[in-house]
């Protein structure tokens, strides 16, 4: 369903999926990539509901049209500070605080919001697993890290090497990770491009959906989460 969140100068968007039983539920808030809360991230959204976790995707281009947004949203992720990272805070504490939650929440993200999740798991989230996002410059910004599962693909050129940085860095640091680069996937192999224009001009350029790798990196996330967000009772 779409919900309003309370944020610190009103509310913005966001859409929530909740698992059928009663609870309570572990949590988890995605976060959308560069093309914004669309059809593909609610899918995905309501894929971690149907996996048993109250799921909450909060727009960051709530407030204004998607040029100005995407602008001002990459300036709060290079600075590591920033409304957007408000607003995901405000998405945690909402799902979290919910009479059907455990308490526990991860964070995802896919792309720009992958970065986002990268640099959110050293506040307040229990797990965190970004696809491949990119890294904070300053490697410090892990420091105190929640447990990370991490996914790239091979072939995206934009992110050489990312996945083996991540994995030294996070060794360095004692944080528990699941780091890992398919080889045969690139840029978005978790997401479905649309309309099909979009999904033409991801393929010619390298991106886009890859199913193998989207299954592997699926179940890596489910059991990283198993462990890091369930309940110890339902283990």
């Amino acid at each position: 369903m779409d919900i309003r969140i309370p944020v610190a100068d009103g509310d913005i968007g966001g859409y929530l999926a909740v698992p059928s039983g009663d609870g309570p539920f572990p949590a988890v808030v995605l976060i959308h990539d560069v093309l914004g809360l669309n059809q593909d991230a609610r899918e995905i959204t309501d894929r971690y509901a149907a996996a048993g976790y109250l799921a909450l995707s909060p727009d960051l281009y709530s407030r204004g049209g998607m040029i100005r947004c995407v602008k001002r949203t990459f300036q709060d992720l290079f600075a590591r500070e920033g409304r957007a990272f408000a607003d995901i805070e405000a998405a945690r504490v909402l799902v979290a605080g919910r009479e059907d939650a455990t308490g526990k929440v991860g964070v995802v993200g896919f792309c720009m919001g992958g970065g986002f999740a990268l640099v959110a798991a050293s506040r307040d989230f229990d797990a965190s697993a970004p696809y491949y996002g990119q890294l904070p410059k300053d490697l410090s910004a892990l420091d105190g890290s929640c447990p990370i599962v991490g996914s790239f693909g091979g072939k995206d050129f934009s992110l050489r090497g990312a996945a083996a940085k991540l994995e030294a860095a996070l060794t360095e640091r004692g944080i528990p990770h699941d780091v890992k680069e398919y080889p045969d996937a690139g840029h978005g192999f978790a997401n479905h491009y649309r309309p099909a224009p979009l999904a033409a001009l991801a393929k010619v350029t390298g991106m886009g959906y890859h199913a193998p790798s989207d299954s592997d990196a699926w179940h890596r996330v489910m059991a990283f989460f198993e462990e890091h967000l369930q309940p110890s009772v339902l283990k």
